[in-house]
């Protein structure tokens, strides 16, 4: 077992040293023979030289290459990784602050590409296309039954670059056809926010990209000009992104002479970043929310906070992610992100959680191994076995595992039932709501705020409809199970239709009103205890 284990370790490594080296020994040895030093390098080096001259098959080295680069990463930690010249754009379009395409958010229904959105002032608002169009067509290229990954490189592409779209519009029953001219598509990573009724502002940061702290000022600026007198930053799901955003977005709220974080790794000298005391909203009461999801510069932005006294951390224990990765390019566009440092919170404490060498399955399922034994539940479940340190004032924090948060708050499953989870898992909630929108889109839109949409929703009756949709699509009928899960199926059907005709300002305004996180956030800034106090 460990011979095969290993085996295709060797051949990775001997790939990646032959990329460096052979083109040295190739033009340094003319008679074709290789001088070895004894080192495992030079070894692999030499191996895989015998693998190109004398295998029996013909071996594309460059395949090998590719295939052998993840092996090698995967045997360091859980966030080194490679990608490859196409990948590597794409993994990193979702912090740039734009990339080229049609303009249009989409989702997948019944294997058709069907337009959730059209982006205000984008090429294809321009040429009149709608939400609710189905893209059938892309030049002369069928989408229908076509994974999601595939689409997108269709829709895509070059900046100035035509694409001539096969347009299915509900109610009509031939294609139409738009000819849209690809251009800069934003990204949006402050998707939402507004105030909570006449002082609370409420922000929604979705990652760390290169236009969230611009993004952050403004929005912080218009929830002033509301009359913002306290805040809520919700990082729930926010997986991270520059640590430098996190660090330029923190110091807003921190006044000067504050350590916000500091890296350290075995190449990487310990360096310090510090608050500069030119923040505009030192003072402002904040509560930062976080969850499972929350990692890395998520947990800088919250470790600053928390570590600093300076605001209420509430929600779930974060992922745990406090490794650094910088981006090293080849020439041909492929990437490595290498993990060069480790990062730590102003307490002195490095929150990433504990992993083997090579086992990086089983930390990828972390997160289910915290569900089953109860974490998502219950306070009392979660394991602090990480070594003890004190934030400014002397409270206790721990290292080694994510961010506790000063408050927690548990997952709700009081009103689960098997009816519910059959629900969810077959997709019937999304494709009821998707179907409903699509037939109700007009009337929805016209309501224009989410208060309104949800009033009309509650009075056309969508559980019992949502009932028989579900009998149509072998999902038996159980009334017990359906009542006992009320409050659950109207929260998931609203809020999806809510999402699918309105901003995502208008479903995170109609999730938040019944959601125990930010609802215990309100209550701590409304109470003026949003200023942690030392324990005694």
């Amino acid at each position: 077992m460990n011979k095969h284990r290993f085996t295709p370790l060797l051949i990775a490594i001997g790939t990646i040293v032959g990329i460096f080296i052979g083109s040295f020994y190739t033009s340094h040895f003319s008679t074709g023979r290789i001088s070895i030093i004894n080192t495992g390098t030079s070894k692999v080096g030499y191996l895989l030289q015998l693998i190109d001259n004398n295998y029996v098959d013909t071996v594309d080295m460059n395949t090998l290459v590719e295939d052998a680069m993840p092996q090698i990463l995967s045997e360091l930690d859980p966030h080194s990784s490679y990608f490859g010249p196409k990948d590597a754009e794409e993994a990193s379009e979702d912090l740039k602050g734009s990339f080229s395409g049609i303009g249009v958010q989409f989702t997948m229904q019944q294997d058709t590409v069907n337009v959730m959105s059209v982006i205000h002032g984008g090429p294809s608002e321009r040429v009149g296309i709608l939400a609710g169009d189905r893209i059938v067509t892309a030049d002369t290229v069928s989408l229908v039954k076509m994974d999601t990954d595939d689409v997108m490189k269709h829709l895509k592409g070059e900046k100035g670059s035509k694409v001539k779209l096969g347009i299915k519009r509900h109610g009509s029953t031939d294609l139409q056809y738009f000819t849209v001219v690809r251009g800069d598509i934003p990204v949006v990573s402050v998707d939402a926010y507004y105030m909570m009724g006449d002082k609370t502002g409420y922000i929604h940061v979705k990652n760390f990209g290169e236009q969230t702290y611009a993004e952050m000022l403004v929005a912080l600026a218009n929830l002033n000009i509301e009359g913002m007198r306290q805040l809520i930053v919700d990082l729930r799901g926010n997986r991270g992104g520059y640590m430098h955003i996190a660090i330029q977005m923190v110091n807003e709220f921190l006044p000067g002479g504050k350590l916000i974080v500091y890296t350290e790794g075995r190449k990487s000298p310990r360096k310090e970043f510090y608050s500069d005391g030119r923040g505009s909203f030192q003072k402002l009461p904040v509560v930062v929310l976080v969850d499972e999801g929350s990692a890395s510069a998520s947990e800088i932005f919250a470790g600053a906070i928390q570590d600093n006294d300076r605001g209420t951390i509430v929600g779930r224990r974060t992922f745990g992610k406090g490794l650094v990765q910088e981006p090293m390019e080849f020439r041909d566009g492929s990437v490595v992100r290498l993990t060069v440092a480790r990062y730590y919170t102003p307490s002195g404490r490095c929150i990433q959680k504990p992993y083997e060498k090579g086992h990086g399955e089983e930390y990828e399922n972390d997160l289910i191994a915290r569900y089953e034994r109860g974490e998502f539940f219950s306070q009392d479940s979660i394991k602090q076995e990480g070594e003890q340190y004190q934030t400014s004032i002397g409270r206790i924090v721990y290292g080694g595992g994510g961010i506790m948060p000063d408050v927690f708050v548990p997952e709700d499953t009081t009103a689960i039932t098997s009816y519910y989870r059959e629900a969810v898992f077959m997709g019937l909630i999304r494709q009821f709501a998707f179907a409903y929108s699509d037939e109700n889109r007009a009337k929805l839109t016209s309501l224009r705020t989410a208060d309104r949409m949800e009033q009309y929703l509650r009075r056309d009756n969508l559980l019992e409809k949502f009932a028989q949709f579900g009998e149509k699509h072998q999902l038996r009928r159980r009334n017990l199970m359906l009542q006992k899960s009320r409050r659950l199926f109207e929260r998931n059907i609203f809020g999806n239709i809510i999402y699918n005709v309105g901003e995502m300002k208008d479903y995170l305004m109609f999730l938040g009103k019944d959601d125990p996180t930010v609802i215990k956030a309100q209550e701590i800034l409304d109470e003026g205890k949003s200023v942690p106090i030392q324990n005694l």
